[in-house]
């Protein structure tokens, strides 16, 4: 993949799903990320192809795990949450055929991804991190990635993305908070000018990316290669068009008719919509939507 100047969809939890990843590169973006996966949750799965829309999904014990389309294969970053080395290769290898590179998540500091020693948990256990990371790139037989928090420790975090870059990955996401530093605290951007001049090998700033002119500026401040997008894609996903984000209620009717012709559920398509209204509790849209309980309800709300 090429990361240079590039605009990334974040890996977002149920927000990041099929069809907001197509809309995503509609409007720009070079490349997406799923939401994380945990290895568990798909190493074996049955692959499905659905003939009548094209999408594929990936079945455990009958339940969709994960759904994607083959456009979408070649800009496609596939996240996986894992403790344990030989589960994520199985993870990767099971959906290896329609994605294009492998990302180890190793910054999400919620408790879903932190329990079982995944996530930002990797990062306090660097052996095992840089151990599954080789895992990946010696037997995927993809481009792996790695995404990262910081530490307050200059020297630690320093320390820890050296080792990362000696597994052999190929690019690797910085998100510019602590562990325990949540959006409302500012991200840290001073800190990514020395982890660029620490490795050689590509490096994604995310952490209050809100602009699309937020590349060039983190460019000029740190010379990152790319930049996430990730609290401004889920509140208006268009932020990736050059010529400047759409209306929100713009947005809103196209998602729909993506989420209709990749048949996603209504479940995933009602929070998805909530997170576009999350900062416009007030809007005639909004309480219709929180009372829907059906596809039909969202589209007439």
């Amino acid at each position: 993949l090429d990361y240079a100047n590039a605009r990334i969809l974040a890996p977002m939890v149920r927000v990041g799903t099929l069809p907001v990843r197509l809309m995503a590169l509609e409007y720009g973006a070079d490349l997406v990320y799923t939401p994380e996966v945990v290895d568990k949750g798909i190493a074996g799965a049955e692959r499905v192809v659905n003939e009548d829309n094209g999408t594929i999904d990936y079945l455990m014990k009958g339940v969709p795990v994960f759904r994607t389309h083959p456009i979408e294969k070649s800009k496609l970053v596939f996240q996986i949450g894992s403790a344990n080395a030989d589960l994520a290769l199985q993870a990767a290898l099971t959906v290896a055929q329609d994605v294009s590179t492998i990302d180890l998540n190793c910054g999400c500091p919620k408790r879903f991804s932190i329990h079982g020693g995944m996530g930002a948990a990797l990062m306090e256990e660097p052996e095992k991190l840089c151990g599954i990371l080789r895992k990946l790139v010696q037997h995927s037989g993809l481009p792996v990635t790695c995404k990262i928090r910081i530490f307050p420790d200059r020297e630690k975090t320093l320390k820890l993305v050296k080792m990362i870059e000696a597994t052999g990955i190929k690019a690797l996401a910085v998100h510019c908070r602590y562990r325990d530093e949540r959006p409302r605290e500012r991200g840290h951007w001073d800190r990514f000018k020395e982890i660029v001049e620490a490795v050689s090998i590509p490096v994604i700033a995310n952490g209050d990316v809100m602009e699309y002119g937020h590349l060039s500026k983190l460019q000029e401040l740190s010379g990152v290669t790319a930049v996430m997008y990730a609290r401004k894609a889920e509140a208006n996903v268009s932020i990736f068009r050059k010529e400047g984000s759409l209306p929100l209620m713009d947005v809103v009717r196209a998602y729909i008719r993506k989420c209709l012709a990749t048949r996603n559920h209504h479940s995933n398509t009602k929070y998805v919509l909530m997170q576009m209204f999350v900062e416009d509790t007030k809007s005639p849209y909004y309480r219709p939507l929180c009372d829907a309980k059906s596809f039909r309800a969202v589209c007439k709300a």
